[in-house]
């Protein structure tokens, strides 16, 4: 599914890509040529994202022992880079423009032109976020927020294009366009922003709760008691670490037995694609064992 939605994209972006074209090549618009910057970035982005997706999907080998799916924050971070690059050369161009003279022609038909596409991206995103968040792919909602911004960017240059319509002041699509990439940089700083918390393992304060919650439930129910509970996403996955305690006289065997069948349920639980390990500890002694031990 994330590979055929990825597919959808990628096609659908180059038709909105020469679509403004056409309309920036008719007008002479800066708020579509902001448009159009944002959807060539995006189509670079999109590009990368497809190859992010297949090698993510590539399972794990003897030199990446836990797979390909971390580069999901690359793709994120990489989009939101490149998000952040168009912008800010959208505002320089159009503050040159302002400053130079602004030339403006055929508004009626690059103003259906760009609505028609801020239409389809419309539609597009969402799918592409109910997609990502179905499938748990982070590359595939990352990717979907991307065309959400750029129907948006495209519905504010139709909004500037329409007060120059009806006011005749022309001004008002630099503004738009200046507008348009303060929106885009914000949305490219929060890509990057999710890309290097991913990186860095963030801990998500609810899937903590989460967490704790289903453990609470599972440990009573399996006489266990547990401690350093430790997860991260992986961008597709969610890897647990949780320690369980065991009183002495418990054999290896129905400690091993227990601890299996708690790593089995917590990961139906969850609700997510999750692999969960356990370290065994004795209950009397386990922190005297930890500070003792040399480091």
């Amino acid at each position: 599914m994330p590979k055929f939605a990825i597919r959808i994209s990628l096609m659908v972006g180059i038709l909105m890509l020469l679509g403004k074209s056409l309309a920036y090549y008719l007008t002479g618009s800066q708020a579509i040529f902001a448009d159009t910057a944002e959807s060539f970035i995006h189509n670079i982005g999109v590009a990368f994202a497809a190859y992010s997706i297949w090698l993510s999907s590539r399972p794990a080998n003897p030199r990446y022992l836990f797979g390909y799916e971390r580069i999901a924050f690359f793709s994120a971070g990489f989009e939101g880079a490149l998000i952040s690059l168009a912008a800010i050369f959208i505002i320089a161009t159009s503050i040159d423009k302002w400053l130079h003279g602004i030339v403006i022609e055929n508004l009626s038909a690059g103003t259906l032109l760009t609505l028609a596409a801020s239409l389809v991206n419309l539609a597009l995103g969402y799918y592409l976020i109910r997609t990502g968040r179905r499938t748990n792919s982070l590359i595939l909602e990352a990717n979907g927020r991307h065309v959400l911004t750029d129907s948006w960017t495209s519905f504010g240059a139709v909004a500037g294009l329409l007060l120059v319509i009806f006011t005749g002041w022309k001004p008002f699509d630099p503004i738009a366009a200046i507008i348009l990439a303060v929106v885009i940089l914000y949305s490219g700083a929060s890509l990057m922003r999710r890309a290097v918390t991913g990186l860095l393992d963030y801990a998500d304060p609810k899937t903590r709760t989460d967490l704790n919650r289903l453990l609470d439930d599972l440990c009573g129910e399996l006489d266990l008691v547990y401690h350093d509970l430790r997860f991260r996403f992986t961008g597709q996955r969610l890897l647990v670490q949780v320690h369980l305690l065991f009183p002495y006289e418990t054999s290896i065997g129905e400690a091993h037995r227990r601890a299996t069948l708690l790593e089995k349920r917590l990961a139906l639980a969850t609700g997510l694609p999750t692999e969960v390990e356990t370290h065994l500890e004795a209950l009397e002694d386990h922190s005297s064992v930890h500070d003792t031990l040399p480091s």
